[in-house]
């Protein structure tokens, strides 16, 4: 059984005919039928009807074609990994929460371009969860996300920093006035969410035991949404400080007297299975780099 052997059987499966099939592959309508014998000769079962008007797969065809498919993907990576003499390669799906998309990954993926310029970059952001389930089940190869140190099964992670929190307020909010907030203060003030589905908002009303009888929770998905709500004076948001940093210079937004009583860092994590992949090697590399040389130029 060879390669080739199965790329014509795909290509017969995909094309519908074996005339097709020939010109798609630059060859002989009589190669691909050669072919295709030699394969169901090697396996022993015949995986075409030739029927008047076409071919039907039989059911031996039907098992055999996830298979075919997979082994002509992985003799195409091998074949790749090889003449790129383990340069770091190939098309990377990145999942990422918005904050870190928007204010920290930027000159990562500007680095990543020119560093590494056959790595293909596909950067999605959406809610560390989904984006860690979506990387176990193989949707994504990794996810840079915002969460406390922990244990996550099936996941590699490492740290790239401490991603310091801080509650923020419009100039004109009540609670600006306040030397010292309570957690009454903080629990009847409308809290805005403004990343829908962040472990930090889940660790922050746990440790105030939000429920269903305290102040209302607007919910937006939008970073910047988020910080215009709370300027003009809906409510009261706990984020990122760097994504909130030129609002505080400047006077948009306030900071509260409060700190959260837990930490949380930027972190990337990868499947266990994909740690020997040189493109996602590079990455955790070239974010641990990026990252730490953006915290220290802020600091």
């Amino acid at each position: 059984m060879e390669t080739r052997q199965l790329l014509a059987f795909t290509t017969v499966v995909q094309t519908g005919s074996f005339t097709k099939a020939a010109a798609t592959l630059n060859c002989s309508q009589p190669t691909i039928t050669t072919r295709i014998k030699a394969l169901e000769e090697a396996l022993g079962v015949v995986l075409f009807r030739r029927l008047p008007r076409g071919i039907q797969m039989t059911s031996a065809g039907v098992e055999l074609l996830p298979f075919a498919r997979n082994i002509i993907n992985l003799t195409e990576k091998a074949r790749k990994a090889i003449t790129m003499n383990g340069e770091p390669h190939g098309k990377l799906v990145i999942g990422s929460a918005q904050s870190l998309t928007d204010y920290r990954l930027l000159p990562l993926i500007e680095y990543m371009c020119w560093r590494y310029p056959s790595v293909q970059l596909s950067l999605h952001s959406r809610n560390a969860l989904n984006n860690l389930n979506s990387v176990r089940d193989g949707q994504l190869d990794c996810a840079f996300f915002i969460g406390a140190i922990e244990p996550r099964d099936g996941l590699e992670t490492t740290v790239l920093c401490p991603e310091p929190l801080v509650m923020v307020a419009g100039p004109n909010h009540m609670l600006t006035q306040r030397q010292s907030l309570t957690e009454d203060d903080l629990t009847s003030s409308t809290l805005i969410r403004a990343e829908n589905g962040a472990s930090y908002h889940e660790l922050f009303e746990h440790s105030l035991g939000y429920d269903d009888t305290r102040a209302p929770v607007l919910e937006l998905d939008s970073v910047d949404a988020a910080k215009r709500a709370v300027a003009s004076g809906l409510g009261i948001a706990l984020m990122p400080e760097v994504t909130v940093s030129a609002e505080l210079a400047d006077g948009r937004l306030v900071r509260l007297p409060w700190s959260p009583t837990f930490r949380v860092y930027t972190q990337f994590g990868w499947r266990q299975d994909n740690s020997t992949n040189p493109a996602v090697t590079a990455l955790v590399s070239a974010a641990a780099q990026v990252v730490s040389d953006q915290v220290a130029s802020l600091t």
